[in-house]
């Protein structure tokens, strides 16, 4: 054993035992400044994940103090502010990305049941004297959801109640929601933006032929264009006719809708829009002085004037600044703080976005996080009716037909489950409705779309232009025929257009069941064919026209429930999530009006880059095992 002794002391005795002492080790110069140069390291990291941990418990309990709710005046006007656009369900952003961001994630979504339940609590409430609706950074999400929320605002003027809508502009979603007021305030620079519906898009064959893509397309449906953009440089006589047809009746809805909340002459509106030239040169481009003779708008005001207005109307805000108002958030954190003592439920399913195979986020339909959501209500106990709330323009065929089979397997307990179609549930949308007891669409739904398509992009001329040349040998004559490097043979495009039809057969049977229809009759409604929901109901692909709220009352009666509550069923968050998200949440809201230059830019910009990014979007997003879509290209919210 080998003893390492300090120079100054002598050598010890050998000891006749094992355990000997050992002498201090002396400690070099560099020794002695690496170790302290260790030592200072090692307590300025600990400095700073202390710093840091106190700073963090710092931010939650200031976090969690502000978004306690706080008790809200005896009386107050409830303040109506939608922003982004309109949604049944809020599309999955990561808890800590929310937390680490500047932005607030509300800003981008609005959930419509949020509004709704706001103003038909409100109707009810001694404490809510009036409603103040700011649609001013609202971008779109749809005439059907804006149909929920003036259905609930209509009901929040017959319980006596005034309603003013005030903004500096109102594009076309906007103004229509505004529609619903009693009074509507516009600035004295702003304007009415209203322009009518329009259906455009981009095709891509010329850009695809000149890259050397080939896209092999294989259909059932003739109306059913999807893949037109990629096949063709413009629209087809049959995808134009039907897409006349539905925004045509939707554009009907609009100005009907507008000019009887309004009191105006039959035609107005479109008077207003297609004479805006001679009309803006009667007033020397005044588009305030406009709006206010055409009786679009009550009042063009000055800021200052609005403001002025508004606190004569609901008095001043504590601080004197503003109005006095209570927000969305505020006011649902205090009329739900009381938890119902009621067991029945009728639950709610939402099921929005592209429908796809496997595990997805919120936002978009995955066919095993559907399967999940709905054995999480057949396994509650207390729930006695299920509405399945449908958002969508399809997406992959087999993932739909993995979740219809999950919602009839539902219906074996033997409790009603109806559909509830919102501002768009075609194609795999559809599907999916067959599956339940009756089938409710608002009158400006957009429905339908029963066809089916595949697609098979190959590069083989993309390569060929650069020097890349593919053979070989296969075993088959469809080995390798799968292959982007490769011209799709023949014999294969066969057996994708053969398994096309036979999906096409099946949906048109399934539905034709459904609906207790012969299969030829439905073979005549359907090939990819789009429909308004009111169109829907003639032809018998729906049962009812209402809004949710309707649904939901019509199964609670269907159930016999007298005292029940709605639920909307919910993934469990893990705790970390549901931690992370309560950091985010704030009840805090303020009048933010917004500059025309800012509002319209924005609206611009989504509206000209969306068509354009679409397609190429859904194409990353197309994960069908067998690459068969039940999917609408026209199904969007104009």
């Amino acid at each position: 054993m080998s003893v390492n002794y300090d120079e100054s002391t002598p050598p010890a005795a050998p000891q006749s035992n094992t355990s000997r002492p050992v002498a201090a080790k002396k400690t070099g110069a560099w020794s002695r400044l690496f170790g302290g140069v260790g030592r200072s390291i090692t307590w300025f990291r600990n400095a700073v994940m202390n710093t840091l941990f106190i700073i963090f418990f710092l931010i939650v309990v200031i976090a969690i103090g502000s978004s306690a709710p706080q008790p809200l005046p005896e009386t107050f006007a409830l303040r109506i502010a939608p922003t982004g656009v309109l949604v049944d369900q809020r599309s999955y952003i990561d808890p800590m990305s929310l937390l680490m961001s500047d932005t607030n994630p509300d800003e981008s979504e609005t959930l419509v049941r949020d509004l709704v339940e706001a103003i038909d609590k409100g109707a009810k409430d001694k404490r809510v004297t009036l409603l103040v609706l700011e649609p001013g950074r609202l971008l779109g999400g749809g005439i059907s959801k804006m149909n929920e929320i003036g259905q609930a605002l209509e009901n929040f003027k017959a319980a006596g109640k005034k309603i003013i809508a005030v903004s500096d502009n109102y594009s076309q979603d906007q103004y229509y929601l505004a529609s619903f007021a009693d009074e509507i305030y516009l600035h004295n620079m702003g304007v009415v933006e209203i322009t009518g519906y329009g259906r455009y898009m981009n095709y891509y064959k010329t850009a695809l032929d000149k890259l050397g893509v080939t896209i092999h397309a294989f259909r059932s449906g003739k109306y059913k264009d999807y893949l037109e953009p990629y096949l063709r440089d413009d629209m087809s006589p049959e995808s134009r006719e039907h897409n006349e047809q539905w925004i045509g009746e939707m554009w009907n809805s609009y100005t009907n809708k507008i000019e009887q909340a309004r009191k105006l002459p039959a035609g107005s509106i479109a008077d207003y829009v297609n004479n805006l030239d001679a009309h803006m040169a009667l007033t020397d481009g005044d588009s305030a002085k406009l709006a206010l003779e055409k009786k679009l708008v009550d009042k063009v005001t000055s800021r200052q004037e609005m403001e002025q207005a508004l606190i004569a109307a609901a008095g001043k805000s504590k601080d004197g600044e503003w109005y006095n108002s209570v927000g969305v958030k505020g006011y649902l954190a205090d009329v739900r703080k009381l938890p119902s003592l009621t067991q029945d439920k009728v639950a709610v399913v939402v099921a929005s976005g592209s429908i796809v195979d496997g595990h997805q986020p919120d936002g978009t339909i995955g066919s095993e996080s559907m399967l999940e959501l709905l054995r999480q209500v057949k396994e509650d106990t207390a729930v006695k009716a299920v509405v399945i709330r449908i958002d969508s323009g399809g997406g992959s065929a087999f993932a739909s037909e993995i979740i219809r089979s999950e919602i009839i397997a539902l219906r074996d307990k033997n409790i009603p489950i109806y559909i509830s179609m919102g501002t768009v549930a075609a194609s795999g949308g559809y599907w999916i409705a067959t599956a339940g007891d009756k089938i409710w669409a608002q009158p400006t739904t957009i429905t339908g779309s029963i066809g089916v398509f595949g697609a098979f992009p190959t590069l083989e001329k993309s390569l060929q232009k650069i020097g890349i040349n593919t053979d070989g040998v296969g075993t088959t004559e469809l080995a390798g025929t799968m292959r982007l490097d490769r011209q799709l043979s023949e014999k294969a495009g066969k057996v994708v257009q053969h398994s096309v039809d036979n999906i096409y057969q099946r949906f048109i049977s399934l539905v034709a069941d459904a609906r207790k229809q012969e299969v030829n009759a439905i073979d005549e409604i359907a090939q990819g064919h789009v429909w308004t929901g009111n169109k829907a109901k003639e032809i018998g692909l729906v049962d009812e026209l209402g809004t949710l709220n309707d649904v939901i009352a019509a199964i609670a009666a269907e159930a016999k429930l007298s005292d029940y509550r709605v639920e909307f069923a919910q993934r469990p968050l893990s705790p970390k999530e549901e931690f992370l998200r309560s950091l985010t949440q704030s009840h805090v809201g303020a009048f933010v009006p917004t500059s025309l230059l800012e509002k319209f830019t924005s609206l611009s910009v989504v509206n000209e880059l969306s068509p354009v990014l679409k397609p190429l979007s859904d194409l990353k997003k197309m994960n069908d095992p067998q690459g068969i879509y039940v999917q609408c290209l026209d199904c969007v919210a104009p």
